[in-house]
Parts: C-alpha cells; sequence; structure tokens
C-alpha cells in the first residue's frame, strides 16, 4: 500500500441507474472502505443525466483531483475516462453495469467492498484507447448486430443483464448481414458481416471474449469481423465466446490494425464502448496509445 507523500484528493461519480442497481448508501460504503492514511479527501456526486459525469469528469481534472472513480458500468466508465484521458488524473473502478468489459479484463472484482478496497493499493497502469469519429473508446466499439442491440437495449426499461439478453433475442432472429469495406493500415477487405466489432480489450462483458488476444497496453486496435453465420451454430458461437476462443471459429476473422476505416452502405447505429450512437456511411477510427491512467 503506497502512503507516502501528499494525501490524495478522490472523486466519486456515481451513475444511479446503472445495471440496474440501486446505489442507495453508496457514500456510507465506500468511507468505510478507505484508507485515511492515503486519501485526504473523499467526495461524492451523482450524474444526473447523459453526459454529466464526462462534465464532472473534466472539472475534476481542472481542480486537480488525484483520482475519479466510476461507479457504473462501461458507458458512465467512458464518459468519465473521455474527461480524463491524456492528463494525469488517474480513474478508478467501481463496476456497477450490466456487463463491465473493461473492470473484468483488468481484474477488478464485481464485489462492490473488494472494489473499493483495491482503490487503497493505488496501483496504476497507463492503457491505451481507441478512437471512432472523434469519440474515444476504452473497451470496444461495433458496428452491425451488436450496435443494433445496444441501441435496443438503451431504449429498454429493463437494465442489467436480463435486458440486455432480452434485447439480445428480440434482434437476432431479424437482423441481417450487410456489406462492408474495410481498410485495415492499407489493407482494404470487402465483406459481408453481421457485425464488425473493434477491440481494445479482450471482451464485451460477461466474459464473452470477442477478441481474446487483444490488449489494452499493445497500441494495437483487434477488428473483429463476425461473419455471416447459420442460427444453428449459435451454440457453438456461444460456447466460442465464453471460451476464449472465438478466433477459432470459421466465421470470425479478427486483424490487428492501428487506423481502420469503414465503409458501409447507409447511416445506421455504432456501440461506444455499449452506448449507441448514430454515425454516416464513412466510419473512421485509429488507436491512441498509452493515453489513460488507471487504477488496477
Amino acid at each position: 500500500m503506497k502512503v507516502a507523500g501528499k494525501k490524495k484528493q478522490v472523486l466519486f461519480i456515481v451513475n444511479p441507474i446503472s445495471g440496474g442497481k440501486k446505489k442507495k448508501g453508496f457514500e456510507k460504503r465506500a468511507l468505510a472502505e478507505l484508507d485515511s492514511r492515503l486519501y485526504a479527501s473523499a467526495q461524492f456526486v451523482f450524474s444526473e443525466y447523459a453526459g454529466h459525469a464526462n462534465q464532472l469528469g473534466k472539472e475534476a481534472v481542472a481542480d486537480g483531483v488525484d483520482l475519479v472513480v466510476a461507479v457504473g458500468g462501461d458507458g458512465t466508465i467512458n464518459e468519465i475516462a473521455s474527461a480524463l484521458n491524456g492528463t494525469e488524473t488517474a480513474l478508478g473502478i467501481i463496476p456497477e453495469g450490466s456487463g463491465n468489459g473493461l473492470a473484468l479484463y483488468l481484474g477488478i472484482p464485481l464485489n462492490e467492498r473488494a472494489a473499493l478496497r483495491r482503490l487503497n493499493r493505488f496501483e496504476t497502469t497507463t492503457i491505451d484507447s481507441g478512437v471512432i469519429n472523434g469519440l474515444a473508446f476504452f473497451n470496444m466499439a461495433g458496428i452491425g448486430f451488436d450496435a443494433s442491440v445496444s441501441d435496443r437495449f438503451a431504449n429498454d426499461n429493463i437494465r442489467g443483464p436480463i435486458g440486455y439478453l432480452r434485447a439480445v433475442i428480440r434482434e437476432i432472429s431479424t437482423y441481417k448481414p450487410k456489406q462492408y469495406t474495410l481498410d485495415i493500415d492499407g489493407q482494404v477487405l470487402k465483406r459481408e458481416a453481421f457485425m464488425v466489432s473493434v477491440a481494445n480489450s479482450p471482451q464485451y462483458g460477461n466474459n464473452a471474449y470477442v477478441a481474446p488476444h487483444a490488449s489494452v497496453t499493445d497500441g494495437l486496435l483487434d477488428v473483429c469481423i463476425i461473419h455471416r453465420f447459420p442460427l444453428y451454430t449459435i451454440p457453438m458461437m456461444l460456447f466460442h465466446l465464453f471460451n476464449k476462443t472465438a478466433d477459432q471459429s470459421e466465421y470470425v476473422e479478427i486483424i490487428p490494425g492501428k487506423k481502420i476505416r469503414i465503409e458501409r452502405e447507409a447511416a445506421d447505429a455504432v456501440h461506444v464502448d455499449g452506448e449507441p450512437k448514430e454515425m454516416g456511411t464513412i466510419v473512421e477510427i485509429a488507436v491512441r496509445a498509452a493515453s489513460l491512467r488507471i487504477l488496477c
């Protein structure tokens, strides 16, 4: 435990609705676990609308806060990390989302108390981020089926894993593969794909690994092209996802790259760390190496 030197200021930004989990009493529980020898003060604020967590993160950077802790899911983490990206302010995570992809990859406990205690280690690393049409992502961005699911899930009144599973089931029976032209570091490919995921970390969340060899510290993004597959192969596709063997499926093609350009036939939703964003027919993606300081 690192307690020498000046005590650190920490701000918790709490998403009150993430993952369908109530956050009542969180402040009391957090203060009971934080090491007062390490942290001089702790502040708590609840985000109130889309984009609010990003604004609060920017204010924290301007105020010289040492650590901003995201209490929520990948969408909340994205908002806050986007504000901290490229600064000396560190990001902490208390995973309270539906998928918690980045937290799981980094080994951050899903148990709230254990995740809070982990903050007392104050061990940091620096990770890469991606940029998709000017928006930062830290876990994964995607086009196609997973973006349509994210769009449906965002408009559903049921949160958490059950709500996400319901969105998947409703979408999978009607979704049709689409045509894409991909330029990955100068390599041009034309593909009909069910979806195209661009992975900074290996998994969507809930330990579903679409890019099992992706790393947040290799200066690369893994472009995962999921080809058209028969519905009867869904059990095997799920087996690959949850056994870190997606790259062994005949329907999956993974190509690492630093600069990616995707052309598609029509404007549609794109998910950015699970949050749907409407984008046009051309999607430009690039890696930003070693850009975010994060507690792990």
